[in-house]
């Protein structure tokens, strides 16, 4: 593995929990590089969530698809964030998500077995793990609070300042979809903005 590749890892963890230089090899011992094509499925909707990824770059969307097989996009994910189906990987039960690259992946995956091993063996690993689980926790309870508070607008202009690397590096349909509206409105919302 490379070393820039584990520094971007380390600095990330940095910010959880404070590891000694013996645990964080302990927790590089553990870990693999993988890569994923465009369009590549890193998680299939069915298949149980095994690993937790941490991107060092590319894009991925989370969906599922609904009853006429459209993506409805749930969330997403840019290089420094790390991907998983927590329901999935905790529970040991198939995913109802997709996890899907939109641009050429590559991450740093850890298995839940190697995980689970970790936290006996470091515990600044389990005090990362629980910051990481309350911080998608509170992500999740804020999306649901905003696709019921929010009008369409204020969540798309919100999107832009939260992740304005969204408008750039995703589809404008998968925008769309994680604001829950439909791609035309979407696109007066942005006309509307542009002559604001």
């Amino acid at each position: 593995m490379k070393f820039e590749d584990m520094h971007y890892l380390r600095q990330s963890l940095k910010a959880l929990a404070d590891f000694s230089d013996a645990e964080w090899e302990l927790v590089v011992s553990c870990l693999q590089i993988k890569t994923f094509e465009k369009g590549e499925l890193l998680l299939k909707a069915g298949d149980v969530c095994r690993s937790l990824l941490f991107l060092l770059s590319g894009t991925i969307v989370y969906y599922y698809l609904n009853d006429k097989g459209d993506e409805i996009t749930t969330d997403f994910a840019f290089d420094g964030n790390w991907v998983t189906d927590n329901r999935s990987r905790l529970n040991a039960t198939p995913s109802h998500l997709n996890i899907k690259a939109i641009e050429k992946v590559k991450a740093v995956s850890l298995s839940q077995t190697n995980l689970d091993g970790l936290y006996s063996r470091v515990p600044q690993m389990e005090h990362a793990g629980r910051i990481l689980l309350e911080q998608a926790y509170v992500r999740l309870v804020q999306l649901s609070l905003d696709l019921q508070i929010l009008s369409a607008e204020e969540r798309y202009l919100k999107l832009c300042r939260e992740h304005p690397q969204a408008l750039q590096r995703l589809p404008l349909y998968h925008i769309a979809n994680y604001l829950g509206i439909a791609p035309k409105s979407l696109s007066r919302i942005r006309n509307k903005k542009s002559f604001a």
